[in-house]
This record gives structure tokens, sequence and C-alpha cells, in this order.
């Protein structure tokens, strides 16, 4: 069950490292509905603070996967 959950994690730091540089990003129901949302989801700032998330997210993921591996060495 921990090692799922740390593919889930790598996978959405993974998605939290490129959603903000995508297309996508820029063009969501809340840029349209929300115009200040959208100059603030816009900036670089934003984008770097979110992709640093998914670089921590990712890290942890696999430090996670690293102490389950090394748990079922020690128990085998």
């Amino acid at each position: 069950m921990v090692f799922v959950l740390a593919l889930l994690w790598l996978a959405l730091g993974l998605a939290l490292i490129l959603t903000p540089w995508l297309e996508l990003w820029q063009t969501n129901y809340f840029v349209y509905t929300y115009p200040a949302v959208g100059l603030l989801i816009r900036s670089p700032y934003i984008r770097g603070a979110v992709s640093g998330l998914g670089v921590l997210d990712v890290l942890l993921s696999l430090e996670a996967i690293r102490h389950w591996t090394s748990a079922v060495v020690t128990r085998s």
C-alpha cells in the first residue's frame, strides 16, 4: 500500500511540475470566469512555485520508495 501511495505522489509531483507550463494552465475555467485570478495564474512566480511544490513532491515520493525498498530488504 505504501508503494502505491508513493507512486501516486510521484505522478502528482510530475503533474505539478509540467502543468503550469502547458497551454491547459492558461485556458481553464477560472481564467475566463475571474480575470483577476487569470492575472495571478499567468505570473511566472506562481508557475515556479507550483513547479517547486512538484519537485518537492517527487523528492518525497522517491524517498518513500527508497525507505520502503530498504525495509523490504531488511525483512528478507
